[in-house]
């Protein structure tokens, strides 16, 4: 799928901070922390397997700081340039990066002088940073001195002031002329949890009477994907939802709830029976599909660990599919030559689209990503098409902002393949401002991650 893996789980800082100042844990452990994932998160290494590494008492609140600083981390890194002739060793650099990106934050989750007598505490309590404990000491407190004068020259750099990559902010403005500067500034906000009801188990009513009755306000979302979707005015930790293991909701964005109803809307003639979900770990929009019909669902991933994770999903919810660990780009080592009514592609990608999630992506990504992605993409569309019966669907999404990963993919294709007819879609969506009163123009579908959608139609032979 799309997706880095976990997506179900993003971090919430108000929650996880919270509960860490329950544990009583003191800051410098958690900044320690922070700081060794930062460094790895600059090695090349995800989020997604470092926070299961960390301490299970230190995570919740080290998930919180890391995904703050990586919201800061372009200003900085541009504080660091002014306060530093060259940048210290890389342990005391992820330290002191991440106590800035900290202090620099739109709202900092702590008092400066108490960030900067625990980021000094962190710098001497290990033996990577001990040596450059006063130098850490000496920059933060200059910039708590001279914060206005360096946040503002700081911001004359771009990749500063929206915390982007430069070459993502380029692309972007490419991309999207009109709305980049809204897509940045929604990427560097909390993401919104919405939750997809399963309707084989209750309806959206009643499981949001059910949550009001318990305290928890949440407000139904409707969208393409129908009503199926609610959205939690405060998040909660996963095991807190109520009903989550018993398989009566499961969390996913609205703009990924999209994708099964978006498959099978308007079908004419008989329902489909067969559907095939390539890319499918770990198993939400395979769930989905059998949520809502009754054909039979073979959902594919290459990894076999990730096929675990689709079986895991299914099971909480109580549904059945055959999983398959096989590669999607080659056909001939796992189809059995019955086509498919329907294929649900949701292609790997650079996530661009899900940066508020996952922070890390826009620090991880390079440039030549995305042709590499989109040349993966295309080997996909053209591996799946003919799985496809003639009047069958294929639907291709991306939760990616980037038009080489959805309009430009399809525009190719469709050149290439004249029977393939693109039938009404929702194209590219971008992440919505709806948090911070703001608006996207185009955006038809509320507050969603970025995503691409192209139905595609396989018009039989005349």
């Amino acid at each position: 799928m799309s997706t880095p893996p976990n997506p179900a789980a993003p971090a919430y800082p108000p929650v996880h901070l919270q509960a860490a100042a329950r544990q009583q844990i003191p800051l410098w452990q958690q900044l320690q922390a922070t700081a060794q994932v930062l460094q790895a998160i600059r090695a090349g290494q995800s989020t997604t397997r470092l926070l299961p590494e960390v301490e299970a008492r230190l995570r919740p609140g080290v998930q919180a700081l890391v995904f703050q600083v990586l919201r800061n981390l372009g200003r900085a890194e541009a504080l660091r340039a002014q306060l530093a002739k060259r940048p210290p060793p890389p342990a005391a650099d992820a330290l002191l990066c991440s106590a800035l990106a900290l202090a620099c934050a739109e709202e900092a989750p702590y008092e400066g002088f108490v960030l900067v007598d625990q980021a000094v505490e962190a710098a001497k309590r290990a033996e990577a940073t001990r040596p450059q404990a006063n130098f850490i000491n000496a920059c933060l407190r200059r910039y708590l001195r001279e914060a206005l004068a360096l946040n503002q020259m700081a911001d004359r750099d771009p990749v500063a002031q929206w915390n982007h990559p430069r070459w993502w902010i380029d692309l972007l403005k490419q991309d999207h002329p009109k709305q980049w500067q809204a897509i940045l500034t929604a990427n560097n906000r909390h993401a919104p949890m919405t939750l997809r009801v399963n309707q084989r188990k209750t309806t959206v009513e009643q499981y949001a009477s059910a949550l009001s009755a318990v305290h928890i306000d949440a407000t139904i979302t409707p969208t393409i994907a129908g009503k199926q979707a609610l959205t939690l005015r405060r998040p909660l930790p996963v095991p807190e939802i109520p009903q989550f293991e018993e398989g009566w909701i499961s969390v996913q964005d609205a703009a990924a709830q999209m994708a099964a109803p978006l498959l099978l809307q308007g079908w004419t003639g008989p329902a489909p029976r067969r559907i095939l979900d390539a890319c499918a770990a770990p198993g939400g929009k395979t769930a989905h599909l059998l949520e809502i019909s009754d054909a039979k669902v073979v959902a594919l991933d290459v990894d076999p660990a990730r096929c675990e994770r689709i079986h895991q999903t299914l099971q909480r919810l109580g549904l059945n599919a055959e999983v398959l660990a096989a590669d999607a780009a080659k056909p001939d080592l796992w189809w059995d030559g019955e086509l498919f009514d329907a294929v649900l592609l949701d292609a790997p990608c650079t996530a661009s689209g899900i940066v508020r999630r996952h922070p890390d992506v826009r620090w991880l990504r390079r440039p030549s990503d995305v042709p590499q992605l989109a040349a993966l993409q295309a080997k996909l569309l053209r591996a799946l098409w003919p799985l496809v019966k003639p009047g069958g669907r294929l639907l291709y999404c991306t939760c990616s902002v980037f038009r080489a990963e959805g309009q430009q993919q399809i525009q190719m294709f469709l050149k290439h393949h004249t029977e393939a007819r693109l039938l009404p879609s929702p194209g590219h969506l971008v992440p919505s401002l709806a948090a911070s009163g703001a608006a996207v123009p185009d955006n038809r579908t509320g507050d969603v991650d970025g995503f691409f959608y192209a139905l595609l139609e396989k018009q039989a032979a005349q």
